[in-house]
């Protein structure tokens, strides 16, 4: 089964920034399977970690300890807030949500989550619940979490309204990214934390895709000014494609866990830990968070430079590597152009070009990206 087209292309190669299709022609890929493989595809020290780890014990139980588990919980504080040390590991960003979800509700035993518009958390039916587009919600509407309130983002006045002593968990994207690549201004997101702490509320930050260093810092909301949140979910890059996601919790909610009320069968799995460890060396070794600043910086000078005066693009920004361009119309036909072009690129919102590159990607990458954007958007 398919539930979105497919793109007629067939990969059969990798290698940190590009692909190679089955012709052997080469594609810049900054779709790069919706940012997971941030830290560039088969990088070499995540294949080693592997590759070691499967000669060792790839088959463990949550209830187990082993030697991956102890290497990333001595990494982990090198790289998480000190104050949210409390960690379970599981396979896919929506578990991670799922997951703090639940927690949110016992530990408060309140029933209304706060959510914003244009926010993407998940597929499953409590991360759906909490995503904003319909054309995801429609086909299990009936079965979705009824106690989920849509507040507007970046809205301060709003903030005050929504969030009251009912309320049980705020969820928030510090960078939306499905929503078309949208940050949350720091004053935005400072009334969000100081109001959640007034009532009580349990605050999220999803930072499955913005975070491990996508934004120019390690978590998005540390660029923004924020305070630390409850909760904080990281996936995608932390195990750069291998299926891995991270719940990251304080003392008090770590406190609050009823035995029983969570599992997962391949949760905190020796592979998916080890690919844990070795992308937390390569985030710290490579400075990833300094090198996706920089490349971003770079992406806004060249779209400044080349796309200002394109009549049918409406905005651009570049908040480090997590790259969007706005235009005026939908964008499917100018994805397919770029892919034409050698360059992979996807949707965000209903308007937005965007490009999710690996912090490996070079300047000579960047300007062959921008160079052909604009040939497509003017041809």
């Amino acid at each position: 089964m398919r539930f979105y087209p497919p793109r007629g292309l067939k990969i059969v190669k990798a290698y940190m920034q590009y692909v190679w299709d089955e012709a052997w022609n080469k594609y810049l890929d900054y779709y790069n399977g919706y940012g997971v493989g941030f830290l560039g595809h088969r990088n070499p020290k995540v294949v080693a970690k592997l590759v070691e780890q499967l000669g060792t014990l790839v088959i463990n139980s949550p209830s187990f300890d082993d030697p991956a588990k102890e290497e990333v919980l001595r990494k982990l504080p090198l790289v998480l807030p000190q104050k949210l040390l409390n960690v379970y590991f599981q396979n896919s960003g929506t578990e991670a949500v799922e997951l703090a979800l639940k927690l949110a509700l016992n530990y408060t035993k309140r029933s209304k989550v706060v959510a914003f518009k244009k926010a993407f958390h998940g597929r499953t039916l409590g991360s759906l619940s909490l995503t904003w587009g319909s054309e995801y919600r429609k086909p299990a509407d009936q079965a979705l979490y009824k106690g989920v309130v849509f507040a507007s983002f970046n809205d301060v006045e709003e903030v005050e309204k929504v969030i009251d002593e009912e309320t049980a968990a705020v969820f928030v994207e510090p960078v939306q990214g499905e929503g078309g690549i949208n940050p949350a201004d720091p004053e935005f997101l400072n009334a969000l934390a100081k109001r959640a702490r007034e009532v009580g509320a349990v605050l999220v930050y999803d930072e499955i895709q913005a975070g491990f260093g996508r934004t120019g810092h390690v978590w998005a909301y540390q660029g923004l000014g924020a305070p630390d949140p409850d909760v904080l979910l990281s996936a995608k890059a932390i195990g750069n494609g291998y299926p891995v996601s991270l719940v990251a919790v304080s003392d008090e909610l770590a406190e609050s866990v009823v035995p029983g009320m969570h599992g997962s069968t391949y949760g905190a799995n020796p592979m998916a830990l080890a690919a844990v460890s070795a992308a937390v060396e390569v985030l710290l070794e490579d400075d990833v968070p300094r090198q996706a600043r920089e490349k971003g910086k770079f992406f806004q000078d060249l779209f400044e430079e080349k796309l200002k005066d394109v009549r049918i693009v409406r905005d651009y920004r570049a908040v480090g590597l997590m790259i969007g361009v706005e235009l005026r119309v939908k964008p499917g036909k100018y994805i397919e152009a770029l892919q034409k072009e050698k360059v992979l690129a996807l949707k965000a919102g209903a308007t937005v070009i965007r490009f999710l590159p690996p912090y490996v990607t070079t300047e000579e990458d960047v300007r062959f990206a921008v160079d052909t954007l604009k040939k497509v958007l003017t041809s």
